[in-house]
């Protein structure tokens, strides 16, 4: 039988996390802004558009109008979202076992002293 997973914190889709991690490092924007920081091939604005309106829909962002347009804000943080999200990996894969996580990551990529250093010392606290 298979076990059963536990609720996960709302994930967000490539394209969300990638206009997220925008919205985080500018604090607010309009879409115009976001299209503009976006890599080439550049989406259409309409895409960016539905895309925003997408991840205000799911709580993400909420906007301030200014006449026609809007300047988006994210209203969750970048900390909050990873917290949620690492939470549900540990869960949902590792039996919410940190230590079986950590064997995993070292399992599959050698991990340097430092970077081994690095982790006892967070493990510490």
């Amino acid at each position: 039988m298979a076990e059963r997973l536990k609720p996960r914190t709302q994930e967000l889709t490539r394209a969300e996390l990638e206009i997220m991690q925008i919205m985080w490092e500018r604090e607010a924007c309009f879409v115009n802004d976001i299209l503009e920081t976006l890599p080439e091939p550049k989406p259409a604005y309409n895409t960016v558009s539905t895309v925003v309106r997408i991840l205000e829909k799911k709580g993400f962002v909420a906007h301030r109008a200014y006449g026609k347009s809007h300047e988006y804000y994210p209203v969750i943080d970048r900390d909050t979202y990873t917290q949620g999200f690492m939470s549900s990996v540990l869960n949902n894969f590792f039996g919410g076992s940190p230590s079986r996580m950590v064997s995993f990551l070292s399992s599959n990529k050698s991990i340097s002293m430092e970077e081994a250093d690095q982790i006892m010392k967070l493990l510490k606290k």
